[in-house]
């Protein structure tokens, strides 16, 4: 199975090769390549992969579970050289450290398993035959790296999966004229009506100009030029203009969000002396996400997030999809249950996941993988994977929230420890000063620092009086203080020194109800033995969830099975465990007694 759509879909070409699909593979256990000059020395690759399926899943039809920390890949291909043009080689994701050589020649090194990346290899080229060799080194007991549910030992086990070692996301070519466009952003100013563009380019080519329209639902809203004398440049471009009244974009909605998920086209031109020297096409959505008086909005109006917890794995692919279809399915089951959006749990996801949120209208919080322990080192390599999170991910509507951190993992003395607290503090502020567009949780679950979110995480829904454990009392504020000093477990819901400040408050982990379909063993949190005492239990704690006075939204656990954790509300291969109906019947269960902080709900 070959993964072969256009890998960055926000930011899209007409010419590029996909280089999935069959590869040379070998392992590398003594650590010998290097030495031996692997990359110069074809015979050594005795094994084939099947690329970007990482050699641990079956798809890669290697299928090999034991620990390799050292795997090399080399593929050949036909590319014939373009005088005047220039070649990037892109990689989606390398898990861990990928060092990268062309034609037997060094090109450079990446850190990090779960951003991209790329390398102009335009001056390794040779005329027209080509090979890469790619190092992937994955210690898998340096606990210092994110690595998030990937498990350390040989065989997963409790809430940890099998490891993932190498390529896991597409890789591919992409000419370009020397002249060309390197970035761009969008950041929608909804209040304003506006959108600010930053275009960014090579230094060669400023004094270029820039041509771009804008489109909305096949209308042309806007076209304009700009002259680019720098290399990076900003425009804010109109989009409460008369097009949009004429049209009456405005009263059929135009903003983005889960019910009507609004986009709008651009392609961008650059034009060197009358000839267009790059084109790209890309999108963005009008919205805005804030916190206010307890509450969160979505485009200026308050929002209940109906979240569920979604690992990304796969059966046969683990964290790499079969195909792109398996995004959409994906989405479009949550959605057939009654959810209106996603945590992608402990990974970074693919860019074609996070495109077809855009599309089919499904929030998603963005969270890194994360450090098993806190030290200087851990603590840089998290920060540096954030930023090249950002940049990839910056123009997404579907991303609402960013979570650095998550049940103090990472973070272990957090509660006490000053320097563990500082870095929680700078991990929130960092993200806010890259991105102003999205809220950010200091530490999903307990002991939260500086956040704009009070995340909760409660497992203990054995009992039947579910509902006291989130409705104190029948006064909303009650309800909140009860939340906050009532935490569920050992550890208390903010950090030594830290406060509620009136975030508004949701419960972000929660359920986790095992079932066992298909002869799959594992565990849940509590267990049922059909459908109809899954739906009960599912009922009951959701009745407890909703009937609370305090709490603004909540994300389930889980959307599927994970290899030994059977407590998904699909299989693992995306069977349904019961009626989406039934699910989506009590995920749209409406109390008109139900009253939020500091507003009434009509």
């Amino acid at each position: 199975m070959m993964r072969v759509e256009y890998p960055r879909p926000q930011f899209m070409r007409e010419k590029f090769l996909v280089l999935n699909g069959e590869w040379s593979f070998a392992f590398d256990d003594e650590n010998n390549g290097m030495g031996e000059r692997w990359y110069r020395d074809s015979e050594v690759f005795t094994k084939k992969i099947q690329v970007p399926f990482v050699y641990q899943s079956v798809l890669s039809g290697v299928d090999d579970r034991t620990v390799h920390d050292i795997v090399w890949y080399r593929r050949v291909f036909e590319w014939k050289k373009n005088s005047g043009k220039r070649v990037f080689l892109h990689f989606g994701a390398v898990d861990y450290q990928a060092d990268i050589y062309v034609n037997g020649l060094y090109v450079g090194r990446h850190i990090g398993g779960h951003t991209s990346f790329s390398f102009d290899i335009t001056h390794f080229l040779t005329d027209d035959h080509q090979s890469i060799v790619v190092r992937a080194w994955d210690p898998h007991d340096d606990e210092t790296i994110p690595r998030g549910k990937q498990f350390w030992e040989a065989e997963s086990r409790g809430i940890w999966y099998t490891n993932s070692t190498g390529i896991w996301q597409t890789v591919w070519l992409e000419e370009v004229d020397d002249a060309h466009i390197e970035k761009i952003e969008f950041t929608p100013n909804l209040d304003e009506g506006n959108v600010l563009l930053a275009v960014t380019i090579p230094k060669q080519a400023v004094g270029c100009t820039l041509r771009y329209s804008i489109f909305f639902k096949g209308t042309l809203i806007c076209e304009d030029q700009a002259a680019l004398l720098n290399p990076c440049t900003k425009r804010s471009v109109d989009i409460y203009n008369e097009k949009i009244f004429r049209t009456n974009f405005h009263d059929h909605g135009w903003t983005w969000s889960p019910e009507q998920p609004n986009l709008f086209d651009v392609h961008l031109e650059l034009i060197v002396d009358g000839e267009v020297t790059d084109e790209v096409s890309s999108y963005f959505g009008m919205r805005k996400i804030h916190v206010e008086d307890g509450m969160t909005f979505l485009n200026n109006q308050p929002y209940y997030q109906k979240l569920v917890l979604d690992q990304g794995y796969w059966p046969e692919g683990l964290l790499t999809a079969p195909s792109d279809d398996d995004f959409v399915k994906d989405i479009q089951l949550a959605k057939e249950m009654g959810f209106n959006g996603c945590r992608k749990h402990q990974k970074v996801e693919d860019p074609r996941y996070l495109y077809w949120a855009d599309k089919l209208g499904f929030i998603v919080w963005g969270e890194c993988a994360s450090a098993p322990i806190y030290t200087a080192g851990a603590a840089a390599k998290l920060t540096q994977e954030w930023v090249e999170i950002i940049e990839r991910d910056y123009n997404h509507p579907s991303l609402v929230t960013w979570v650095p951190l998550n049940e103090s993992w990472g973070i272990p003395d957090i509660h006490l420890n000053l320097q563990q607290q500082s870095f929680s503090r700078s991990m929130y502020n960092f993200l806010h000063a890259l991105d102003t567009t999205r809220l950010v949780i200091s530490n999903d679950g307990w002991e939260m620092t500086e956040t704009d979110v009070c995340a909760i995480h409660n497992y203990s829904h054995g009992q039947k009086e579910e509902v006291k454990k989130y409705r104190y009392f029948k006064d909303s504020l009650a309800d909140v203080k009860g939340l906050i000093q009532h935490p569920p477990g050992k550890w208390a819901t903010f950090a030594k020194g830290h406060h509620y400040k009136n975030q508004p408050i949701l419960l972000t982990e929660f359920g986790g109800i095992g079932y066992e379909l298909g002869g799959q063993a594992g565990w849940g949190y509590t267990s049922v033995d059909n459908e109809e005492q899954f739906l009960d239990d599912y009922g009951r704690i959701m009745d407890a969830v909703y009937s609370s006075s305090a709490l603004w939204g909540y994300c389930y656990t889980q959307l599927t099975d994970v290899e030994q954790e059977i407590n998904g509300l699909l299989t693992y291969d995306r069977q349904p465990k019961v009626s989406l109906e039934a699910i989506r019947k009590i995920n749209d269960q409406y109390h008109p007694e139900r009253i939020f902080i500091g507003q009434e709900e009509k």
